[in-house]
């Protein structure tokens, strides 16, 4: 569930960046954190940064765009959700050494210590929850 700033102090979203680069969801994911913990974990900063590209890559590449997104702080984790158009939950992809991608989901659920997909009017969330400690 994305928090709006107005209900949660320890919130980001892309206000003000173009959601469609993965780029721009990374500059606001590393503010986030740097506020958070600056002198945090640079491991676990890291991951959450991959787990925000993956997201919105694949939020752009398979599913229609980004609709929406958002961080959250909790007791030693940090929450990645990312809205978009597509009510179809992502898939992992075969195996094809022919092609390039397909490592993308299963590195989100690897990284995570959990992960969620639901269902909305007008597409889904999928929320990443990861390791961070402050």
């Amino acid at each position: 569930m994305v928090h709006s700033p107005e209900e949660d102090e320890d919130y980001a979203s892309l206000a003000g960046v173009s959601p469609h680069l993965a780029k721009g969801a990374r500059d606001v994911t590393r503010g986030f954190l740097l506020a958070l913990a600056p002198d945090g974990d640079g491991a676990e900063a890291e991951s959450v940064l991959l787990v925000v590209s993956e997201l919105v890559t694949n939020a752009v590449r398979h599913a229609g765009g980004i609709t929406g997104f958002g961080l959250r702080a909790g007791q030693g984790t940090v929450t990645v959700s990312v809205e978009d158009a597509s009510r179809v939950p992502p898939q992992q992809a075969p195996a094809d050494p022919t092609r390039p991608g397909g490592f993308g989901w299963p590195l989100v659920q690897s990284l995570a210590l959990d992960v969620q997909v639901s269902g909305r009017r007008g597409g889904k969330t999928v929320s990443a929850m990861l390791p961070f400690s402050r």
